[in-house]
C-alpha cells in the first residue's frame, strides 16, 4: 500500500509535468513568438528555478546536514559533496546523450526535424532531475514545504513546453501534434519523482543529502542549459530584469507558502 506522501509526490510531479503541456498549447495563442518573447519567458523561469533550488532544497538541506556531525567541517564536506554529485550526474547525462542548444527565433522559420529533436532532448534531460527534486522534497516533508518547489518547477515548465512546440512546428509538425508532444515529454517528471521517492526511503540522512544533490542538478540546469540560451542577445538588461523578477517572485511565494 502506498503511503500518503508517496501518492502526493507522484501527483505533484504529474501536475508539474502536465503544465509542460499547457506551455505547448500556448502555440495556438499567437501566430508567431519572437526570440525576444521566448527568451524573456525563459529568463523568468530561470529566476524562478534559482529561487526554488536555493530556498526549497539547498538551504533546508544545509540546515539539516549540519546536524550530522558536531564538526562543521565534516558537515560542510557532506553538503558540498552532495551538491557536487548532483552537478556531476546531470553533467555526465548531458555529455553522454546527444542534444543541441538552440535559440528558437520565430516559429515561422524552418529547420530539420533532427535538429528540432536534438533540442527537445536537451529539454527532456531537465525533466528527470526536476522530477527527482520533487520526489526528494516530498520525502523531506517533515522539515520543509515542497509546495513552493512544485510551483516553481511548474511555472518553469510553461516556457519550456512552448519552446518544444515551436521547434516542432518549425520542423513542419502540426500545432496539435507539437502541443501533444510537449505534454508527453512533461510526463518524464513523474518518472524522476518516482526514483526520488523510492531512493529517499532508506535513511533519514539520505533525504537531506538527496535534497542537496537535487539542488545541484537544478542549478546545473539553470546555469548551463537555460541562461546560456538567452544571454546571447543584445538586450542583456531585459534578460537580467527577467531573471531577478522571477527570483524575487518565487522567493516571495516560498515565504508565503512556508507559513
Amino acid at each position: 500500500m502506498f503511503s500518503e506522501i508517496f501518492v502526493q509526490g507522484i501527483l505533484a510531479s504529474l501536475f508539474a509535468g502536465l503544465v509542460t503541456g499547457v506551455g505547448g498549447f500556448m502555440i495556438f495563442l499567437k501566430k508567431k513568438y519572437s526570440e525576444e518573447n521566448i527568451n524573456f519567458m525563459l529568463n523568468l523561469a530561470a529566476g524562478v528555478m534559482l529561487s526554488a533550488s536555493f530556498f526549497a532544497l539547498l538551504v533546508p538541506a544545509m540546515q539539516k546536514i549540519t546536524e550530522f556531525s558536531p564538526d562543521i567541517h565534516v558537515a560542510g564536506f557532506w553538503y558540498c559533496g552532495a551538491v557536487f554529485v548532483g552537478v556531476l550526474l546531470i553533467w555526465l547525462l548531458n555529455t553522454i546523450l546527444p542534444h543541441e542548444h538552440n535559440n528558437m527565433g520565430q516559429h515561422g522559420m524552418h529547420f530539420s526535424l533532427k535538429k528540432a529533436w536534438l533540442f527537445i532532448i536537451a529539454i527532456t534531460l531537465h525533466k528527470l532531475p526536476e522530477g527527482l527534486a520533487v520526489g526528494v522534497a516530498y520525502s523531506a516533508e517533515d522539515f520543509m514545504n515542497p509546495d513552493s518547489l512544485v510551483l516553481g518547477i511548474a511555472l518553469h515548465n510553461i516556457p519550456e513546453g512552448l519552446t518544444i512546440a515551436i521547434s516542432l512546428v518549425a520542423a513542419h509538425y502540426s500545432k496539435l501534434k507539437a502541443a501533444l508532444t510537449s505534454l508527453l515529454i512533461g510526463m518524464v517528471q513523474p518518472v524522476g519523482a518516482l526514483i526520488g521517492l523510492l531512493t529517499m526511503d532508506f535513511s533519514d540522512k539520505i533525504v537531506p543529502l538527496g535534497m542537496a544533490m537535487a539542488g545541484g542538478t537544478l542549478l546545473f540546469v539553470v546555469i548551463n542549459e537555460i541562461l546560456p540560451e538567452t544571454y546571447g542577445m543584445k538586450k542583456t538588461e531585459k534578460s537580467a530584469f527577467a531573471v531577478f523578477a522571477g527570483f524575487i517572485f518565487m522567493t516571495y511565494l516560498t515565504m508565503v507558502l512556508g507559513e
